[in-house]
């Protein structure tokens, strides 16, 4: 089992930055892929960026050059750097990680809301 714990949530102002974390417990050696996904109410959840175990990164597509998705191995913890916040980045941001056998775990997620 892999235990997920986001935190760094919160309220800013549109333009605003935010940096959220995820520590992550457990059977942390099997872990390849984490990512965050975002969901606000009446859409569907949604990528908002991934790191594999090598480095590479993928952005969704509200992310790209404005987020930044990190993984500090030693401390067993991802990051998102969150800069030039939008309302419409207003959301539940989820914390995942996939394991070298296809499993997915779910953090409780983390609420950002960003203000006009």
């Amino acid at each position: 089992q892999v235990q997920l714990v986001e935190s760094g949530g919160g309220l800013v102002q549109a333009g605003g930055s935010l940096r959220l974390s995820c520590a992550a417990s457990g059977r942390i050696y099997s872990i390849n892929t984490m990512g965050w996904y975002r969901q606000s109410p009446g859409n569907e959840r949604e990528l908002v960026a991934i790191i594999r175990r090598t480095g590479d990164t993928e952005y969704g597509d509200s992310a790209k050059g404005r987020f930044t998705i990190s993984r500090d191995n030693a401390k067993n913890t991802m990051y998102l750097q969150m800069n030039s916040l939008k309302p419409e980045d207003t959301a539940v941001y989820y914390c995942t990680a996939v394991s070298s056998t296809r499993t997915n775990y779910w953090g409780q997620g983390t609420q950002v809301t960003v203000s006009s």
